[in-house]
């Protein structure tokens, strides 16, 4: 493990310490669809407004999906990689937000790109959450984009 990997499941680990219950599994699409598509639709049909023939895509079933689960093991949160490095589809439920529960899953997945020998990762992160993903080591670069009707700009973070 490199010293990046090290700091990363160091930050997992207090994150997890912080957030008691909840913890974070990787899945491929066929174990997590069935889990992570309510917290999907709700964030992003529901709340955000997101069309909801474009939520899915083809790049789910290629994939590696963040679950997060409460101590009752209901899905809080969820997250995915795609086999480039890039992160999407982060969303946490309302009543876990501002809760360290989506820093768990962003470094899940930045882990599990670790384990998979990727040197970087990037993201779309909408313009909101930039500070959540600048802790969280991302640098914002290229001009500000609309995807979904909504604004992002580009980040990545070396590995």
């Amino acid at each position: 493990m490199n010293e990046a990997e090290m700091q990363s499941a160091a930050l997992r680990r207090a994150q997890a310490g912080a957030l008691g219950d909840v913890r974070v599994e990787i899945a491929d699409w066929a174990t997590a669809a069935p889990l992570v598509m309510p917290v999907r639709m709700t964030v992003f049909v529901e709340e955000q407004g997101v069309p909801e023939e474009i939520e899915r895509d083809a790049f789910d079933a290629l994939s590696r999906h963040a679950i997060a689960r409460d101590r009752s093991a209901a899905v809080v949160a969820t997250g995915r990689l795609l086999p480039d490095g890039h992160i999407g589809r982060m969303a946490v439920l309302a009543p876990m937000r501002d809760q360290g529960v989506g820093g768990a899953v962003l470094e899940a997945l930045v882990e599990e790109a670790a384990r998979h020998g990727l040197t970087e990762v990037a993201l779309n992160a909408q313009v909101h959450a930039l500070d959540f993903y600048r802790r969280h080591g991302f640098v914002e670069h290229g001009e500000v984009f609309m995807e979904a009707g909504i604004a992002h700009r580009a980040m990545q973070r070396a590995l």
